[in-house]
């Protein structure tokens, strides 16, 4: 599966700690000119045993003037209002449904001033019932040929939908025999905030990576944000896009020029020679936070960011594992089912032979998120358990 990897800028700041049936893939269109775009190409015969370590360390390799980039400055909740806005203005088709969608403007204020802009019909306010709004824009797709962006408020909510979303969003492609398509978008805020509580610190995807028919994705910068927004939208397949409650006010300089992002690639986050640290959503800012550690100690780390939680991009992973042989999987996800637990495995399968140590995965631990700050703090990797365990990787 070749492609093209996307170097697309990376936010500077740092948070604290507090396919089982195939898919129809469209093609997608990558960045606009001027945004760089390179192909990795390991060779299989040039391993480098080992771990040695980097004289004259810095925290970081390259940094461009934020000044001296194009575009605008957005926060990545604006970011995905602005992929939202601009699919609703290219295509009638594209609605939106939840619960205070409309005039509240969402939850967390992505589809503020939409319901002003489109009326009523396109962005529709819904009752709090998550099977029944969930069901009808699933109909409205399949038979109605409408585009509709499902908000779950927040993505624990969504489990009272899980049985539209598996059997019906899911499925209904395959089991109609190809007479309906589900162009559903399903978004909404999920991970664990700060003292949200555990049924407001639901980290869904491993509930849903299971259901045949779907893909999966998650944003983790303003950039990939609006990119993954888009490309969701114009997806003939249903796609889940999670979004973390603590990034919605990160910023970011993004491309004034429309762009979209892949479904299906991983985006690298740090080009490394040492061990692969495999990342998505908030855990990406808790890598790149030990990653400066790293480096002054003299460790040369490899962050991939994976964004396409289902179907895994394989090429950039296996390229980067046939350099580095040593992988180190962070997710927020639970350990007992979790991505990590997937990916881990497809690793195994296809890559075995360029492994030099055991796969090491981080994880939440297998607890509801306590209400408690630092009960919750300890439930979620953190930047020293992740230095920790790439010292163990490379003895």
């Amino acid at each position: 599966m070749a492609m093209a990897l996307q170097t697309s800028a990376i936010a500077s700041a740092s948070l604290n700690p507090a396919a089982s049936n195939k898919l129809r893939i469209g093609s997608i269109t990558g960045p606009p000119s001027g945004w760089r775009r390179s192909v990795l190409v390991v060779r299989s015969d040039a391993r480098q045993r080992g771990c040695g370590l980097i004289s004259n360390a810095v925290a970081e390799k390259a940094a461009a003037a934020a000044t001296s980039k194009p575009g605008h400055e957005l926060l990545l909740f604006e970011a995905l209002r602005e992929g939202l806005e601009e699919e609703m203005e290219r295509d009638a088709k594209v609605c939106v449904m939840g619960e205070d969608v409309g005039h509240y403007g969402g939850s967390y204020k992505v589809t503020k001033g939409l319901a002003t802009k489109y009326g009523d019909l396109r962005v529709l306010d819904t009752p709090i019932a998550e099977n029944s709004f969930t069901g009808m824009a699933i109909g409205a797709a399949a038979s109605a040929g409408l585009r509709p962006v499902i908000e779950g408020m927040n993505m624990g909510f969504l489990l009272l939908a899980y049985n539209q979303i598996s059997n019906n969003c899911g499925m209904l492609h395959y089991t109609s025999g190809g007479q309906f398509t589900i162009p559903v978008v399903i978004r909404g805020p999920g991970g664990v905030g700060r003292q949200l509580g555990a049924e407001h610190s639901q980290r869904l995807e491993s509930y849903f990576q299971s259901i045949p028919g779907l893909q999966m994705v998650a944003c983790s910068t303003p950039y990939n944000a609006k990119g993954l927004m888009k490309a969701a939208i114009r997806s003939e397949n249903p796609v889940v896009l999670f979004e973390h409650v603590l990034l919605y006010n990160l910023k970011e300089r993004i491309p004034d020029e429309e762009y979209i992002c892949s479904l299906e690639e991983a985006e690298m986050v740090r080009p490394g020679e040492h061990v692969t640290i495999l990342t998505y959503s908030r855990m990406r800012y808790h890598v790149m936070q030990a990653a400066k550690t790293l480096v002054n100690k003299g460790y040369d780390p490899e962050v991939i960011d994976i964004r396409s939680l289902k179907p895994f991009d394989l090429y950039t992973i296996g390229n980067s594992i046939k350099k580095t042989h040593r992988v180190l999987i962070v997710e927020e996800c639970m350990r007992t089912g979790g991505i990590g637990a997937s990916l881990r495995s497809a690793i195994i399968d296809n890559f075995w032979d360029y492994l030099d140590a055991p796969v090491m995965c981080l994880s939440s631990q297998d607890v509801p998120t306590p209400y408690a700050g630092t009960l919750e703090e300890w439930t979620v990797v953190q930047p020293p358990q992740i230095v920790a365990a790439v010292e163990q990787i490379c003895k």
